[in-house]
């Protein structure tokens, strides 16, 4: 099963320095550390915001081999002896009370089909909800490591969960224009027709 290549951000004080794969932005960073020793880069995961550690020793060859291989290659699952793991299906133990044992075997189909169902339906029901969470929670991660000494990051912030698009737009209306265009783009993956990366 492949996945997607993960994406990282990174940024040198207020300005987005680069943004691609794991492989791009570390040797973008390590070009611009080698040629600015006394800069600090940051870098994050450009969709979670959660920090990415680059070890930066030795040349870039080295560098690129210390990525784990979990960032730049594809994942696939190893084979399994139970389960139907050509559709993805992956055995795991689940943990129930009585009664809910007792009405799972009442439902029509197997366990595993009835929970499968259950968990789509729970899925589609909440989807908004979860997305609209996971980038609120990935854009106060973000702003509070590149933003939190900004004029109006408290007022941002409150705006920010209160859905208070906004105010949110207006107080970052002074923060350094890369770091406020990528909050505001990471706001609008959950709720792109409220936050939108324009001002």
């Amino acid at each position: 099963m492949s996945h997607a290549p993960i994406r990282w951000i990174a940024f040198a004080q207020t300005r987005c320095l680069v943004t691609g794969t794991s492989a791009e932005v570390t040797t973008a960073v390590k070009t611009f550390v080698d040629e600015n020793p006394e800069s600090t880069v940051l870098a994050f995961d450009a969709v979670t915001s959660y920090p990415v550690e680059i070890d930066l020793r030795g040349s870039l060859a080295e560098v690129l081999a210390r990525l784990p291989p979990a960032a730049t290659e594809d994942v696939t699952p190893e084979p399994r002896s139970v389960g139907r793991p050509k559709l993805g299906v992956v055995p795991k133990e689940v943990t129930l009370l009585p009664r809910h044992w007792e009405w799972l075997a009442n439902q029509p189909g197997s366990t595993s089909v009835v929970l499968r169902k259950l968990v789509e339906q729970a899925m589609r029901a909440n989807g908004d909800t979860d997305r609209v969470r996971q980038s609120r929670e990935a854009t106060y991660r973000f702003i509070q490591a590149l933003a939190g000494n900004e004029a109006g990051y408290e007022e941002a912030s409150r705006a920010l969960f209160a859905g208070d698009i906004a105010a949110f737009r207006e107080h970052t209306s002074t923060w350094g224009q890369d770091i406020r265009e990528h909050a505001l783009g990471l706001a609008s993956i959950g709720a792109a027709d409220k936050f939108v990366a324009s001002a």
